[in-house]
């Protein structure tokens, strides 16, 4: 009888394994990138403006961009390029109201969290964010500095960042945009700033001031494009594309043209 009972159990195991993989097999075929082959295009969206991710300026349109124009080189398929300004902007991409009509990959401040991955899948990452603080000088303590804050376009944690500032007595002033953090800054109203490291470090170099990452207990992500799950011949095939950008040297190209691979190279965290 138990050797009745163990056969039945097996056979029971195996007929499951079998159902499952029958159901596989009835699944309709990913057709994600042959359908962007069809139409000739890759579709992404980006926000407006994010620099250095995204800048809106034709001559040199981000490092998100340039990178998008070569992933769909690679692909051997144009670009079109949406706008979306809820990316970026908000923690959750369920808020960003996109679709596969509009967009088959996300970026421009794209990172690679676990509230990104319940909704999406992700490409490899090209770079690595976190909060950073810029000044006209290098900076050791920040104890009681007047500091503007740049935070309503950034994916990372603003609470973190606000306890971290407060715990050191930080004067604290809000700043809408990039322009308004340099003038702040450039004018001498304000100490220094803290935003998006990506961008904390294209404001350093243009204006020839000093960056750095703000200490690790403040978390860090990688950066990278979203994909709708599912797509997997597409996400293969940006897997490669990505391996073929790094190898022949385009990546570093398009990240040390907007002054990103100096991020706080020769810098370290302020001494707290």
């Amino acid at each position: 009888m138990d050797r009745l009972r163990h056969l039945m159990q097996e056979f029971g195991g195996f007929a499951l394994v079998i159902g499952l993989l029958l159901m596989v097999g009835l699944l309709p075929p990913d057709t994600s990138l042959s359908e962007i082959r069809k139409i000739g295009t890759l579709k992404a969206c980006v926000p407006t403006t994010y620099p250095p991710l995204v800048t809106g300026d034709p001559a040199k349109p981000g490092i998100d961009v340039e990178i998008l124009t070569a992933l769909a080189g690679q692909i051997g398929v144009n670009l079109q390029i949406t706008h979306n300004d809820a990316i970026g902007r908000d923690f959750n991409p369920r808020n960003w109201a996109i679709t596969r009509a509009n967009c088959q990959v996300l970026a421009g401040g794209v990172v690679d969290s676990v509230m990104t991955r319940s909704f999406l899948d992700t490409g490899p990452a090209y770079a690595v964010s976190g909060w950073a603080l810029i000044a006209p000088k290098p900076v050791a303590q920040i104890d009681g500095l007047s500091i503007g804050a740049l935070t309503a376009i950034s994916g990372l944690n603003r609470i973190d960042l606000s306890r971290y500032l407060a715990s050191h007595g930080v004067k604290v002033r809000v700043v809408p945009n990039s322009q308004a953090l340099i003038d702040g800054i450039g004018g001498g109203t304000l100490d220094a700033g803290v935003t998006e490291a990506l961008m904390a470090g294209g404001i350093a170099a243009q204006n020839g001031w000093w960056a750095a990452p703000l200490p690790p207990e403040l978390a860090r992500h990688n950066l990278v494009f979203g994909l709708w799950k599912g797509d997997l011949t597409l996400k293969r095939k940006v897997d490669d594309a990505f391996v073929q950008l790094r190898a022949d040297g385009t990546l570093a190209r398009i990240l040390q043209s907007y002054g990103v691979a100096a991020m706080g190279q020769g810098n370290t965290a302020p001494a707290l």
